[in-house]
């Protein structure tokens, strides 16, 4: 597949040359890309990420260095009610040139999660996504002590912290309840 420079994850790495320490600096705002994040936590699709990036030219290939800052949209896990935050994450990524790869297939020492750079172009995608999918919560709250829902009718805990319910008794112990029941009421000896 072929890289389309007008992409907006896609950098041109032209002007640096193949001259090790040649550098170049961007920032710049890009859309976020389509499932970025994870099922209950993500950056909305065509958001702004902010990019601040360093762009250096190396022996293997050219290195990239910065951060990306993205707003966050999602729901609490215990309540479900909406969670917003931002995320800032690292980026280091050493893509490498074409002839790089060459000469790894030709020692057969290629290795799939290199990140390579296709003519002078390169796709930040791959890497701003694996390093905002790892820098997450597992479990988004709304906040730290969030009670969550009542297991047995959804309540709001929240709303209600006095809330609960009668034990709920098994249904193959009932009989028993009974028993127990009429030991403690005994029948009128009238009655009898």
């Amino acid at each position: 597949m072929r890289l389309d420079r007008r992409a907006p994850l896609v950098l041109d790495t032209r002007d640096l040359g193949r001259r090790p320490g040649t550098e170049r600096h961007v920032a710049t705002s890009v859309p976020a890309p389509a499932d970025l994040g994870i099922e209950v936590l993500s950056v909305p699709e065509g958001s702004p990420v902010d990019l601040d990036l360093r762009l250096e030219a190396v022996v293997e290939g050219v290195l990239v260095t910065g951060t990306a800052r993205a707003e966050l949209r999602g729901e609490c896990v215990r309540c479900l009610d909406p969670v917003t935050d931002e995320v800032t994450v690292d980026l280091v990524e050493l893509f490498v040139y074409d002839d790089e790869e060459s000469a790894r297939e030709a020692a057969g020492d290629e290795d799939d999660e290199t990140s390579r750079l296709e003519g002078d172009l390169l796709d930040l995608e791959p890497p701003l996504r694996d390093a905002v999918v790892l820098a997450l919560p597992f479990q988004p709250l709304c906040r730290e002590d969030c009670p969550g829902l009542c297991v047995e009718c959804g309540a709001r805990l929240a709303d209600d912290p006095e809330h609960g319910h009668e034990d709920q008794i098994d249904p193959r112990w009932a009989a028993l309840q009974g028993l127990a029941r009429d030991q403690q009421d005994p029948k009128d000896p009238k009655d009898q």
